[in-house]
């Protein structure tokens, strides 16, 4: 059952997401649609751009972005039909040429196998010069004994970038270091409309066996899912043309030395805080009443709102595929290891071997149903894992363009009432305190446009930052989805030569 919702999940999505037109930097010859006729939609200049600058105080109101008139969803009018030369490539009984086969892992995962290397093409906004950035994480080691054990993984970088000293580079860090730099860029960025990638959240019971426990196969697994997470989260972070450039990014992919982060534990007096500060954030949300007068605003509120429902739903089906292919790949093992004893056992020569055949025909097949649950996770159930956390972070800068309003309108509110008391004064001929009230008016006064100036910068962010997002979604989910509808393809031709 969760597989058939996952593949209508999957035909809606590619559907969605392969018929709009996308710069990609993968072939064309590995694109599903390449056959397709794309149209060009018409679009709004973009509202004025603004600037960041790399000072660690955060960005600056200025220009960030250049105006972006191609149309992120121009919708393509042909589709591939059912006898195109694609679909005869996907569905031939040979291997196809543009699919790449999973190697089986040599431990518990391995990330080699599932892993597609994460090499990004980046265009700079202004000069349009074009460079790569790559960064992995690899070689988790644990540090310490007991509770005060940490792990540590190796981050290396290799880029092309000027704002770097070197071209290739490696430094250690800790899961906390990871944690520590979200947190200053969320501090920075988030009050002021720019989305910052979640950090991988943690897990208080995966990492207390990883501390104390002997090494086993869920600890490895979870060390490795940890591992392939933080790489993500800092592609995602340095695919934003704003914190890459941002000190706390650069001193952390090159130094060395890092000072220790603090308050990222889930349980101490700032994770509390963190959490009552959550609840208190949910209730002002509930009692801000906000009068939007932009219609944009409102659109993509209720479409990320949306959005956020369907990828919570199709990344619970995706989770149970996982766990029910796992299951079918755990009794796929048992019945070949039941085969290979009755085979051994029988007195019939002939009987014997055809059970040993089809034992070693069930390892064949059990191996393939772990390499596709490896596949399932690692290239669909952790990118709408991602994007569940993105979109959460997406809906925060809204929260935020909210605060800024109910900030906007706390002042002009006050500033009423400071003007009301000011004619009172006049009228009661008070003038020792007349002075001190237009002193008191003025100051408000400057607080209300700053409040207004405050209220425009951030939707015009929020706009572009939108706009960068949803074409990053698109690419993402393209590629993703292609690359795993080639896997199943491709082990299901691999189940039928087992058979043969």
């Amino acid at each position: 059952m969760p597989e058939i919702i996952v593949i209508k999940f999957l035909v809606h999505i590619a559907h969605h997401y392969c018929t709009h037109s996308v710069t990609s930097t993968e072939p064309m010859s590995n694109q599903l649609y390449e056959g397709s006729v794309l149209k060009e939609n018409s679009r709004p200049a973009s509202l004025p751009a603004e600037d960041v600058s790399t000072n660690s105080n955060g960005p600056k109101q200025d220009s960030l972005f250049d105006d972006d008139p191609e149309d992120l969803f121009a919708e393509a009018t042909e589709e591939v039909s059912l006898d195109s030369p694609e679909r005869d490539v996907l569905l031939s009984d040979g291997p196809s040429p543009a699919i790449t086969p999973i190697t089986p892992p040599t431990s518990v995962i391995t990330p080699q196998s599932l892993t597609v290397p994460v090499s990004l093409q980046i265009e700079e906004e202004e000069g349009g010069d074009s460079f790569d950035i790559h960064i992995a994480v690899s070689d988790p080691e644990k540090v310490g004994d007991g509770m005060n054990a940490y792990m540590a993984y190796k981050v290396t970088t290799k880029t092309s970038l000027s704002v770097f000293k070197q071209g290739e580079f490696s430094v250690k860090r800790r899961f906390s270091d990871f944690l520590g730099l979200h947190s200053k860029l969320a501090s920075k960025y988030l009050h002021v409309g720019y989305i910052v990638p979640p950090a991988p959240e943690k897990s208080i019971v995966g990492m207390t066996k990883v501390k104390v426990g002997k090494e086993d196969q869920s600890s490895n697994e979870f060390v490795e899912k940890r591992r392939s997470a933080l790489e993500r989260y800092l592609m995602r972070t340095v695919k934003h043309p704003v914190l890459l450039k941002d000190p706390d990014v650069l001193q952390f992919l090159e130094s060395s030395e890092l000072p220790r982060a603090v308050s990222t534990q889930a349980l101490s007096s700032a994770g509390l805080l963190r959490m009552v500060n959550k609840a208190a954030d949910a209730v002002n949300k509930m009692t801000i009443k906000m009068n939007e007068s932009d219609a944009w605003f409102e659109e993509k509120q209720q479409q990320f709102e949306n959005l956020d429902i369907q990828l919570r739903k199709l990344h619970a089906s995706v989770e149970s595929l996982v766990c029910h292919r796992k299951e079918l790949s755990v009794n796929t093992a048992l019945f070949a290891k039941s085969a290979a004893m009755l085979g051994n056992s029988e007195d019939h020569t002939a009987l014997s071997r055809a059970l040993s055949q089809l034992a070693e025909v069930e390892e064949k097949i059990d191996q393939l149903h772990q390499d596709q649950a490896n596949a399932d996770f690692y290239l669909f159930s952790e990118l709408l894992g991602d994007y569940v956390r993105l979109i959460t972070a997406v809906k925060g800068v809204f929260d935020h363009r909210m605060k800024t309003w109910q900030k906007w309108q706390d002042s002009q509110m006050l500033l009423q009432k400071k003007r009301e008391a000011e004619a009172k004064l006049q009228f009661t001929n008070k003038p020792d305190k007349l002075q001190q009230a237009k002193d008191e008016i003025k100051e408000l006064e400057g607080k209300v446009q700053q409040g207004e100036r405050d209220f425009e910068q951030i939707s015009k962010t929020i706009r572009k930052e939108v706009s960068r997002f949803e074409k990053e979604r698109v690419k993402d989910f393209k590629s993703v989805i292609i690359k795993y509808l080639e896997s199943l393809v491709q082990t299901q031709q691999q189940v039928k030569i087992c058979a043969q």
